[in-house]
C-alpha cells in the first residue's frame, strides 16, 4: 500500500497543477489552495502561480467569462448569484465586468421567463399568497433581480 506523498519539489507541483488548471478554467483562489493543501511553501506558491499565469493556464479574465457563461446557461443562474460567487472567488471588479458582458440580454430575459414557468408548473401550493412567496423564493435564491421577480411573480399568480 502507498502512503499518501505529503511533499512535492516545484517542479512536481508545477506539473500537477498544469493538469490541474489544464482540465478546467480556474480561478487564483482555487489554485493556490490546492498548493496549500500540497503543503507547498509561500514561495514556491508564487513561483507556480507565475509561471502558471505566464504559461496561459491561470488566466482570471478566461476564468470569469467561463464561469458567468457555465453557470447562466446550465444552472440558470441571475446575474446575482453570479456576481456573488465571482466576489467570493475574489475575482476583480474589471473581469467581474468582461464576465456579465458573457451573457446576453434578450437571451437573460427569455431563460427568466422559461424557468419561471416551468417553476410555476412545478409547485403544487393551492393558496395563492404561498404559491408566489415559493416562486419568488426559487427565483430569488437563484440570483435574479428582485424587480424582476416580483414583476414576474404578480403576471403569472395574478389575484382571482
Amino acid at each position: 500500500m502507498m502512503t499518501p506523498k505529503n511533499s512535492y519539489s516545484v517542479a512536481e507541483a508545477t506539473k500537477k497543477l498544469e493538469g490541474y488548471c489544464a482540465y478546467q478554467d480556474r480561478c487564483h483562489k482555487e489554485v493556490i489552495s490546492k498548493l496549500r493543501s500540497m503543503n507547498m511553501i509561500p514561495a514556491a506558491i508564487d513561483v507556480i502561480v507565475g509561471h502558471l499565469i505566464k504559461d496561459n493556464y491561470l488566466n482570471e479574465e478566461r476564468f470569469a467569462r467561463s464561469f458567468a457563461r457555465g453557470k447562466f446557461k446550465i444552472k440558470k443562474w441571475g446575474k446575482n448569484r453570479i456576481l456573488n460567487e465571482l466576489k467570493y472567488r475574489e475575482i476583480s471588479k474589471y473581469n467581474i465586468r468582461f464576465a456579465m458582458e458573457e451573457i446576453e440580454p434578450t437571451e437573460y430575459l427569455e431563460s427568466f421567463n422559461a424557468l419561471a414557468k416551468k417553476r410555476l408548473a412545478e409547485i403544487r401550493e393551492k393558496d395563492l399568497q404561498k404559491r408566489r412567496k415559493k416562486l419568488a423564493d426559487y427565483l430569488l435564491y437563484r440570483g435574479w433581480e428582485s424587480a424582476m421577480v416580483y414583476e414576474k411573480v404578480y403576471e403569472l399568480v395574478p389575484n382571482k
